[in-house]
């Protein structure tokens, strides 16, 4: 038997040997730093998807109170988000994000080739034009009126661009 230090100081005593190598072996709680160096990035990228929906849809906000007038409550903006044609093309960046969640919560565990697909979704996503229909030239018209989503838009770049999914090492 091992005895390990409790939450309360106290000491438990535990069995140790076959079974709880068993247990280990089914789940493994140590992670390599390898996976934990692309999960952690992959996690970065998400926060910084995160403030960039965060900035968009504020921005969005206002642009629809000025043009079609005030939102009454939380619960009605919710609304609009999830059903109005206004807000639709939001919602490839929403995708992304819930893609960006399950592949974090996914098992088996993140691989590069789930790094690298994400950021080439990502990429491509992110992507303004002026003349674009869609979610690129919405997002190019949010670029231009404000800067929140500039800023929060250079942090995604930033990201993508400095953490590339990592190369395998020469052996």
């Amino acid at each position: 038997m091992d005895y390990k230090e409790g939450a309360q100081g106290d000491h438990i005593e535990r069995p140790h040997g076959k079974r709880e190598d068993q247990m280990k072996a089914k789940h493994p709680t140590a992670v390599s730093p390898k996976l934990k160096s692309e999960r952690q990035r992959l996690s970065e990228l998400r926060i910084a998807l995160l403030t960039l929906h965060k900035a968009l849809v504020d921005s969005e906000r206002v642009s629809y109170e000025k043009t079609v007038g005030q939102i009454t409550s939380p619960g009605h903006f919710l609304q609009l988000l999830a059903r109005d044609a206004w807000f639709a093309w939001l919602q490839p960046f929403s995708h992304l994000i819930v893609t960006l969640d399950q592949t974090l919560e996914a098992k088996p565990a993140l691989t590069r080739a789930n790094w690298a697909a994400l950021v080439k979704q990502t990429s491509q996503l992110l992507v303004a034009a002026e003349v674009g229909e869609g979610f690129s030239g919405h997002y190019y018209a949010a670029l231009q009126r404000d800067p929140d989503v500039v800023l929060a838009h250079a942090v995604v770049v930033g990201l993508i661009r400095h953490r590339q999914p990592p190369s395998p090492r020469p052996k």
